[in-house]
């Protein structure tokens, strides 16, 4: 029902940005592939009303036309896409806001870095040793943060297809030889305040996204208080993945813009077993209680 309220909305509620039917007819695309598009491939990005009526601004226009043009020439269409939005400045260059707009049906937890650290080995862990390789997404605030977990993340990137790690600057000596590719963060990155774990693979996937709370001044390292989600939908692990990909793309890393693309297939559908469920659960609950 929404859709047909979605097309017929006025331009006038939104200050001016375009609904669906306006960006179809202006694009010379029907609406229905627009919603298409956007399920599997969350593209065009729209902004959602209270009413979840979609938005969207004019700059979309032209890259729904050029997603068109590419896919006459014969291009394959999750290819046009993610050629044609890793050409644009990011729309949301934040794992944790990405998940919450897209997905506010995933619960918000309040949790200390320490219970963080816990989280994050065991889906590195529990994805890495059923996943086939896995593309890996780490990001640690700081580099000094990461230097504990350089030796881990040295092995997870043996069996990974991509590991990819992002922290505010880089000790010199950090980045060995079949190292993880280790990427700079500007000092304006919204994922400077973010600690995320994003394990892609078809066999498994899993994703920890979490928001540092502010005014946290003079508070111990690990009593930190983060904003925190977790998931192993593959929808919503691979939009994690896309953005991670998106912000490595920015900041120049060299494979950033082969991974986006790789990125723009959906995910195989269907939901995580429930052994595969119950297995990092496990995992989960030991590591808390060991780290407690």
């Amino acid at each position: 029902m929404d859709h047909d309220l979605d097309a017929a909305q006025p331009r006038e509620e939104a200050g001016g940005e375009l609904t669906i039917g306006e960006l179809a007819r202006r694009a010379g695309v029907s609406t229905a592939v627009l919603r298409m598009w956007e399920s599997r491939h969350g593209f065009p990005t729209a902004r959602r009303l209270a009413s979840g009526h979609r938005r969207y601004a004019e700059a979309e226009i032209d890259l729904v036309r050029q997603v068109l043009r590419r896919k006459a020439a014969g291009t394959r269409l999750e290819v046009a896409i993610a050629e044609v939005t890793a050409g644009r400045s990011l729309a949301s260059p934040s794992i944790f806001a990405e998940l919450r707009r897209r997905h506010p049906e995933l619960a918000v937890h309040r949790l200390r870095k320490s219970t963080l650290i816990a989280l994050s080995w065991a889906i590195e862990d529990e994805c890495c040793a059923v996943a086939e390789r896995p593309v890996l997404f780490g990001a640690f605030q700081r580099g000094r943060f990461y230097e504990a977990s350089a030796g881990r993340w040295a092995e997870l990137a043996r069996v990974a297809r991509a590991a990819v790690v992002f922290a505010d600057e880089w000790d010199p000596g950090t980045h060995a030889a079949g190292a993880p590719a280790l990427v700079d963060l500007a000092r304006d990155a919204p994922m400077r305040r973010e600690w995320a774990v994003v394990c892609d693979a078809p066999d498994a996937a899993a994703c920890l996204s979490a928001w540092e709370l502010p005014g946290q001044w003079g508070v111990p390292d690990r009593e930190r208080i983060f904003e925190t989600v977790w998931t192993v939908d593959p929808g919503a692990v691979r939009d994690a993945a896309r953005v991670a990909a998106a912000v490595a793309a920015d900041a120049g890393l060299a494979e950033g813009d082969a991974l986006l693309a790789e990125l723009a297939e959906p995910p195989a559908p269907g939901s995580a077993p429930l052994a595969a469920v119950t297995a990092l659960f496990n995992r989960v609950v030991l590591y808390v209680d060991r780290l407690g």
